[in-house]
């Protein structure tokens, strides 16, 4: 597999979308950012069924949003190292990237499911509602978390 860049590397045009991908075990939750890179918002589920079928349906969507790169959220564990989900990610990221050209990026999503949920509850949405939303939302968080380090590294460049 190609080496990947870190997010403050990934070479990007002035004017382009990104999406977060956070990959579970049943669905994958998909966000997209606004071109100019500053907001993230929740986009899509992705049913997942088998490789073949998940990895299309992700390149879909990137293809009809015109995204620049992926952001796969890394589920790592809390000393940061590998956990088997995070194995898994790195796996499918692998087998993405040799189908797929578009650029593909981790970011470190320790705990973003839990934060998402606990805003959820905060705001009263109901145990049915936050299954419905929860990956595409947690997608969302992740991206959110890459998009403000794209930020900052643009603002801390000579």
């Amino acid at each position: 597999m190609r080496a990947l860049p870190t997010v403050e590397t990934l070479v990007l045009p002035p004017r382009a979308r990104l999406i977060g991908v956070d990959l579970g075990t049943k669905t994958i939750g998909l966000a997209l950012s606004d071109v100019e890179r500053s907001l993230a918002s929740p986009l899509f589920t992705i049913k997942r069924t088998k490789f073949g079928v998940d990895a299309q349906a992700l390149a879909d969507k990137a293809r009809e949003f015109e995204a620049a790169a992926l952001v796969f959220g890394l589920p790592l564990a809390l000393d940061g190292g590998d956990s088997p989900r995070a194995q898994a990610t790195r796996a499918f990221a692998r087998e993405f990237a040799r189908l797929h050209t578009i650029p593909l990026v981790f970011w470190d999503e320790r705990m973003s499911t839990a934060a998402v949920e606990r805003d959820l509850i905060a705001n009263d949405v109901s145990r049915a509602r936050r299954a419905e939303v929860i990956d595409k939302m947690a997608a969302a968080y992740i991206l959110q978390g890459a998009l403000d380090r794209l930020a900052n590294a643009r603002e801390t460049r000579p």
